[in-house]
């Protein structure tokens, strides 16, 4: 059952992924920007803006609500969610590629976010989050019941919002320094980031790493514990 609700989960981010895509390719192809990484990235356009900001906070919903609809526990509904999410944002970059001929490899760079302030990375960076999120989402949603709640323990929860923390600074590093400088919004549109601090991004990713591993294993040993279980009780 739990299987069927998964494979449902994945259908659904892999549709919203294809209409996410193709919103962008319209929206790009208005502004000539299919490559997102090139000057003047975010041309001021009547309403663009706001209406983008406002469609990230609306696909943040709309993924949150499917994970709501899919799960038992507030844990399970927050793995589905994540799950949602970590297959909408790589089939994202997967469908762009026969829209719009880009991402032509994973080094690419892309602008990822608007809130608060813009994202910039290369597309292996967020596919890479995504992964993982699509690994503990998966996992818990499989296996987290009322009898036996499946979620990390504090240190590696903490190690994950640590590791959050720092792959947002590494995205928002430029803006970020922009700002502080006493930067404009019309030198935040044409920013344009050429340096990834990747070491101390897979140094984030390493920390974000720690509670699907720590997950990981408490369901391999329930699964041995529960193959023992059936077996000595033949």
């Amino acid at each position: 059952m739990r299987q069927s609700t998964l494979l449902v989960v994945g259908l659904y981010a892999l549709a919203m992924a294809w209409v996410e895509s193709a919103v962008v390719f319209y929206l790009r192809s208005m502004i000539h920007r299919l490559d997102p990484h090139q000057p003047h990235p975010l041309p001021l356009a009547d309403g663009f803006g706001f209406a983008e900001v406002v469609r990230e906070g609306a696909t943040m919903v709309m993924l949150l609500t499917v994970g709501w609809l899919a799960g038992k526990t507030w844990r399970s509904r927050l793995g589905f969610a994540l799950f949602a999410f970590g297959v909408w944002d790589i089939a994202y970059y997967l469908w762009l590629v026969p829209l719009t001929a880009w991402p032509r490899s994973l080094a690419d760079w892309d602008i990822l976010f608007l809130i608060p302030l813009p994202w910039w990375g290369p597309v292996w960076a967020p596919m890479s989050i995504a992964l993982l999120m699509i690994v503990f989402g998966a996992t818990v949603g499989l296996h987290d019941t009322p009898a036996r709640p499946l979620w990390p323990g504090r240190a590696t929860s903490g190690a994950a919002a640590l590791g959050c923390l720092t792959a947002l600074s590494v995205f928002m590093a430029d803006s970020l320094r922009l700002v502080a400088s006493g930067g404009r919004t019309a030198q935040l549109r044409d920013l344009l980031p050429e340096h990834f601090h990747w070491p101390l991004f897979l140094f984030a990713l390493g920390l974000m790493s720690a509670p699907v591993i720590e997950i990981s294993t408490r369901t391999r040993r329930w699964g041995i514990q529960s193959r023992c279980l059936e077996s000595g009780t033949r």
